[in-house]
């Protein structure tokens, strides 16, 4: 039997780590929402990240693939791991409380263990996981409510925006885990970097040519370099050693502590108030990924012998 990935304390403490500056990340987009255009903002995150990554790689000497499947897949999974979703985050944030967006993008953990189930023999969807996505699942529809399709509006798309990018996630994280195999993390993490740094940069300034860096607020400086250093640069580094450790499924629970992080920043930093029907939606999300994690449904231990 092929053995499964599990939560180690290292891998605990990167989870930890990564919800702490992961929540963070939707108050500073927020702020930066405010002077910079969708399309910039995520340039300016994923370029001054990839910098940031790739001259510390240089600094350290780190080994640089040479493969060219390497670089294509930096440049196709940047795409789908953090250019797409980013955007699709940043879009949505224009409708939706940064504390919501939170709670939404939890749902990574409920589609992160359906996509490992099918690419991966070590991280199979067994009844624990399964009961586990289904709690999750009810637990989305309670955040979104039942009538976000049938009275459609931008809030609405704002938050099948979110959604969006938490399924951009999931099935990100298998394409790291199958195509980084033996790649230091710091480089994994500035490849991908890279690559959707030059996904976005032609675009935004096709669209918006250059952007008046030096008219930016105190507060907006502050909300990108924090955005574009610590909650991508610093955070996709511990989330390759996390994958690494645990698995991609298992890594995608790192959403049970960004929600609640970025709720309490949304209310302190921004007075944000949130529904009822989040705040029970975020519950049910939360034990779903206990039942995944195995704390609340343990496996029956063996009878010892004799």
């Amino acid at each position: 039997m092929t053995a499964q990935k599990t939560l180690t304390s290292a891998a605990w403490l990167g989870l930890v780590s990564m919800g702490l500056f992961w929540g963070g990340s939707f108050v500073s987009i927020e702020i930066m929402l405010r002077e910079v255009p969708v399309e910039m903002l995520v340039a300016l995150r994923v370029g001054t990240g990839a910098a940031f990554l790739w001259l510390y790689v240089l600094i350290k000497g780190l080994e640089i693939p040479r493969n060219l499947k390497i670089w294509i897949a930096f440049f196709l999974i940047g795409l789908l791991n953090v250019a797409m979703p980013f955007f699709l985050i940043t879009w949505g944030q224009q409708h939706i409380a940064s504390g919501l967006a939170g709670i939404l993008n939890a749902t990574t953990a409920i589609f992160g263990p359906l996509v490992a189930a099918l690419a991966f023999a070590d991280e199979r969807l067994g009844p624990r996981k399964a009961t586990g996505v289904l709690c999750g699942f009810l637990g989305l529809v309670t955040v979104i409510g039942f009538n976000a399709l049938t009275d459609f509006d931008l809030t609405s798309a704002g938050q099948l925006a979110l959604i969006g990018a938490s399924l951009c996630y999931a099935c990100g994280a298998a394409l790291m885990r199958v195509h980084f195999a033996g790649i230091r993390p710091e480089v994994g993490a500035a490849g991908m970097l890279g690559g959707a740094a030059l996904w976005m940069i032609p675009i935004a300034l096709a669209k918006h040519g250059l952007p008046d860096i030096a008219g930016f607020a105190p507060e907006t400086f502050a909300a990108w370099a924090y955005v574009s250093l610590i909650s991508t640069g610093l955070a996709y580094i511990i989330l390759f050693r996390v994958v690494a450790i645990a698995g991609s499924g298992n890594a995608t629970l790192v959403t049970l502590i960004v929600a609640p992080v970025a709720i309490a920043l949304g209310a302190l930093l921004l007075g944000e108030a949130l529904p009822l029907r989040a705040y029970v939606g975020f519950a049910l999300i939360a034990l779903g990924l206990l039942i995944i994690d195995g704390r609340l449904m343990p496996k029956p231990r063996a009878p010892a012998d004799g």
